[in-house]
């Protein structure tokens, strides 16, 4: 099964994008399963290296390196924050709405948070 995430919100002050994180993290150790996040708006924020939060609170830039499938980022959400490549988890890249558009045509399922 293929399943598409895509996330909208900030890392923090919801935990919108916090629990599809954890979703796609969960899903991805199915046996059969492929996981693809694709990271919007405020999310691209999600994927930012070096993210220093308060011990015990959970880091939004560790759980995106521990999905176990694609992640990427709109880039013209990044420009818009100012974000660039160099800033970013390592499993995470730039991407374009096409690529978006091309995932979800070939997901069997897409999550929105």
């Amino acid at each position: 099964m293929n399943t598409l995430f895509i996330l909208n919100d900030g890392p923090y002050g919801t935990v919108r994008s916090y629990n599809g994180l954890r979703l796609a993290r969960a899903l991805g150790k199915l046996h059969g399963e492929t996981v693809r996040v694709f990271l919007m708006g405020d999310a691209v924020a999600c994927a930012k290296v070096g993210q220093k939060v308060p011990e015990g609170y959970y880091n939004a830039g560790d759980m995106v390196g521990m999905v176990g499938g694609e992640v990427a980022l709109c880039g013209t959400c990044m420009d818009a924050r100012g974000l660039g490549d160099g800033e970013l988890v390592d499993n995470a890249r730039r991407s374009t709405l096409k690529e978006l558009a091309e995932w979800t045509a070939a997901a069997d399922k897409v999550l929105v948070f």
